[in-house]
């Protein structure tokens, strides 16, 4: 589910999810302009998914809450 396997597509792995959340992260957002912004996407489904993605881009230490905004880690 993370990652995109024989049978899973990428637009369907919480990977591919993630490219959309990281591209709507050109300036940092809070949690619900981003749920608007993105909540149309097939990829992204539900707000569940959209919280798992936010999980796991934080996790591989790409994005970082900062004054209760979402924004890309610049490395």
């Amino acid at each position: 589910m993370i990652l995109p396997t024989k049978h899973i597509p990428t637009n369907q792995a919480l990977i591919g999810a993630g490219a959309v959340i990281l591209q709507e992260l050109r300036t940092p957002k809070s949690v619900s302009a981003l749920w608007e912004v993105v909540r149309e996407v097939s990829s992204i489904e539900n707000y569940e998914r959209f919280v798992l993605t936010l999980d796991m881009l934080y996790i591989i230490g790409v994005v970082e809450l900062d004054n209760l905004l979402i924004r890309r880690v610049e490395k």
